[in-house]
C-alpha cells in the first residue's frame, strides 16, 4: 500500500507487520518531525547494537555518485540507495534521488520504502539540530543560512521547530533561491531577510549553517566568538565551503566536533585546512560524555560542527517512522 500525507500533515506511522508500506515524499516528511527525529538520532548513538559498515560510493560516468549505505540494529535493517549529481538542478532534476529500503532484521521481511531525498534532508538537519542543542552557546539567533537549496530549507525548519529560532538571514549565489527561502521563512512567521554578503553577516549571527554545493570556498570571514557553526555542504575530501585559515582559527580558538569517525576521510573543509580530523571528538562522544569529549570541550570560543553524513542517521529515521526508541 502507499501511504500519502494527510491534509493536516499528521505523522502516519506505517503498520510494522501487516503489509508493506511505501511513503512518498510528503508522507515521509510528515512522519519525521524534526524534534522527534533529533531525539531518535540521540537514542541511536546510545545503542550499542547499531552496526554501520563503510558506505560504498560508486562514481558515475557523468560525474555523479551512487551511494549504497546499509546499517542495522537489533530489530531493523535498512539500505539507502541514492544518487548525487551536483549539476542536476540545471537539468531540472533533484541533486539527490533514491530510496531507503526497510527490513525486519530478525526475519528479513521487507517492511517498506521511505523517500530517500526527504530522509536525507530531514535527518541531516536533525543532526545539526541535535548538535546545536548540545553545543550552541546561544540558541536565540539570528540564524544565518548560507545556501538556499534543499538543505537550507530543511535547516531553517529544523532550527525554528527545535530551537525556537525566530530570525533568519539567508545568503545564496542565487538571489532568486535566497528570496524563495526568505518567503518560506516568512510564511512560517519568522523575521527573514536576504543578505548579499555572507561574510559580513557572520558578525550578527551566533547560529550559522553552511549548506552550499561546496564546489568552492563560500565563507572567508571568521564567525563570532560565541558562534555555533554547522558545516554541512562538504562531505567528500575534495569539497569545501570554509576557507582553510578560518578552519584553523576555529580549531585554535574554539571547539571542533565531527558527526562520526567517517569524517576522518570525508571532511573536506577540515582536511584541506591540514587539521588532524582523527583527533576530534564525534557527536556520539558529546552525547555519551566520553573522555575524548571532556578533553576537547571548552566553555568559550566558537564551535564548528562538521557534518558529512552517515547511514546511522537514516536508521534513526526509520525508527522514528516506525515508532522505535527515541530516548
Amino acid at each position: 500500500m502507499t501511504i500519502t500525507a494527510p491534509a493536516t500533515q499528521t505523522p502516519v506511522p506505517p503498520p510494522p507487520v501487516a503489509g508493506t508500506f511505501v511513503l512518498d515524499a510528503a508522507a515521509t516528511a510528515a512522519a519525521l518531525p524534526y524534534p522527534a527525529l533529533a531525539d531518535a538520532i540521540e537514542a541511536l548513538m546510545r545503542d550499542d547494537t547499531v552496526v554501520v559498515p563503510p558506505r560504498l560510493v560508486q562514481p558515475l560516468p557523468g560525474g555523479g555518485s551512487l551511494f549504497v549505505m546499509p546499517t542495522a540494529d537489533a530489530t531493523l535493517a535498512i539500505t539507502k540507495l541514492i544518487t548525487f549529481v551536483a549539476d542536476n538542478p540545471a537539468r531540472g532534476l533533484p541533486a539527490i534521488q533514491g530510496d531507503i529500503v526497510v527490513f525486519d532484521a530478525r526475519d528479513g521481511r521487507r517492511l517498506g520504502l521511505l523517500d530517500g531525498p526527504t530522509v536525507t534532508a530531514r535527518r541531516t538537519a536533525a543532526v545539526s539540530l541535535l548538535a546545536a542543542r548540545r553545543l550552541a552557546h546561544r540558541r536565540d539567533g539570528p540564524l544565518l543560512i548560507v545556501g538556499a537549496g534543499v538543505q537550507g530549507r530543511a535547516h531553517l525548519e529544523a532550527f525554528a521547530a527545535g530551537l525556537g529560532v525566530r530570525a533568519v538571514r539567508v545568503a545564496s549565489r542565487s538571489r532568486a533561491s535566497a528570496d524563495a527561502l526568505v518567503r518560506h521563512a516568512q510564511a512560517l512567521g519568522l523575521d527573514a531577510q536576504r543578505v548579499d554578503d555572507a561574510d559580513a553577516a557572520l558578525a550578527d549571527c551566533p547560529l550559522v549553517v553552511s549548506c552550499t554545493s561546496a564546489q568552492a570556498v563560500a565563507l572567508r570571514a571568521r564567525p563570532r566568538a560565541d558562534a555555533f557553526v554547522a558545516a554541512v555542504g562538504a562531505f567528500t575530501p575534495r569539497m569545501v565551503e570554509w576557507a582553510p585559515d578560518v578552519c584553523r582559527h576555529l580549531a585554535a580558538t574554539g571547539t571542533l566536533v565531527v558527526d562520526t569517525r567517517d569524517a576522518d576521510h570525508e571532511a573536506g573543509d577540515l582536511l584541506q585546512a591540514g587539521l588532524d580530523v582523527t583527533a576530534l571528538p564525534t557527536l556520539a562522544d558529546v552525547v555519551r560524555d566520553t573522555p575524548a569529549w571532556r578533553r576537547a570541550r571548552r566553555d568559550d570560543g566558537p564551535v564548528l560542527f562538521k557534518s558529512c553524513g552517515w547511514a546511522g542517521w537514516d536508521l534513526a529515521a526509520a525508527r522514528c517512522v516506525l515508532g522505535g526508541p527515541t530516548a
